[in-house]
């Protein structure tokens, strides 16, 4: 298992939808945890992917996490549950040439354990954080974690991950990312 750096990882936001949100447990937590990681990886200047689930139908991204996105991200719209299952997806993971998918967003049971065991079967290390993820019912959210920590991926909680990309207090980011999670 390869630790992540902001080198070999990409950070994938999934599904973190206008409509999708609002009936998803703890979607507060989950947005306040993920606007920090997005912070944190432009900070630290590492590669972002969005995916948006049917955004006909669901929305876009939520403005409090769209408005930390740098202008090079891609944002990938799908149908498929699994973000493998859209070819767009597939070549903007093939482009960017990372070790390591870091996954954040909702739900977990559906699409995020769906890439997840994809990402796993296709050779990637995987990272959930799984203050950063979310489902309509908890017991779905921490049945899928299990599923997708026995399959292989590491879960981990937002500040360690963060602190794991930094590595040193000597990091260049280390001051403003300390300040986002205080």
């Amino acid at each position: 298992m390869r630790l992540p750096t902001v080198e070999n990882s990409l950070l994938v936001a999934v599904d973190l939808q206008q409509k999708l949100l609002p009936v998803i447990s703890g979607s507060e937590k989950i947005v306040e945890r993920s606007s920090i990681l997005l912070q944190a990886a432009a900070e630290l200047n590492m590669d972002i992917v969005v995916t948006e689930q049917y955004p006909k139908g669901l929305g876009n991204t939520v403005e409090e996490l769209a408005t930390w996105l740098p202008d090079k991200t891609e944002v990938i719209s799908k149908t498929a549950f699994s973000v493998f299952g859209e070819p767009a997806f597939n070549t903007a993971l093939t482009k960017k040439r990372r070790d390591i998918l870091i996954f954040i967003g909702v739900e977990m049971h559906v699409c995020l354990l769906q890439s997840v065991l994809d990402a796993l079967n296709s050779g990637y290390d995987v990272w959930v954080v799984a203050d950063a993820v979310g489902s309509r019912k908890d017991s779905d959210k921490n049945l899928a974690l299990t599923v997708a920590e026995n399959a292989g991926a590491v879960v981990v909680s937002a500040e360690s991950l963060l602190f794991m990309l930094l590595r040193d207090a000597k990091n260049p980011g280390f001051k403003a990312i300390s300040s986002l999670i205080k």
